[in-house]
């Protein structure tokens, strides 16, 4: 069964970090570009960075980069997201997408973790 699930997500003080962790089950994440998202209230899902399945190419929104760190470990079939220097406005759900490198529509989501922001 496909599966990937997002764990690292909580509530944290504006300036502060946290690691969110996307692990993947079902199948090798070593064929998937790995990508993360997020999803505020009210507000369409957006993509905040990307790194591709051999980690050559690593993509950040606008609005994260130089603060955000996208990583991953094949060996573990996981992926990361570090966060540092977090905002009030970043409070959303963070999602997970795995999608296969050259068969695009075998593409997995996560459930989401939820990140709070505030003081």
């Amino acid at each position: 069964q496909v599966q990937l699930v997002e764990s690292g997500g909580g509530l944290v003080q504006p300036g502060g970090s946290l690691r969110l962790s996307c692990a993947a089950s079902g199948f090798t994440t070593s064929s998937y570009a790995m990508s993360w998202y997020r999803q505020a209230p009210g507000s369409e899902r957006e993509l905040v960075a990307f790194i591709s399945s051999g980690a050559d190419n690593i993509n950040y929104a606008d609005f994260v980069k130089g603060r955000f760190t996208i990583s991953r470990d094949d060996t573990k079939n996981t992926a990361y997201l570090q966060m540092n220097s977090l905002k009030p406005e970043e409070t959303a759900v963070y999602y997970c997408n795995a999608r296969h490198k050259s068969q695009r529509s075998r593409s997995y989501w996560g459930q989401g973790t939820q990140v709070t922001v505030s003081s």
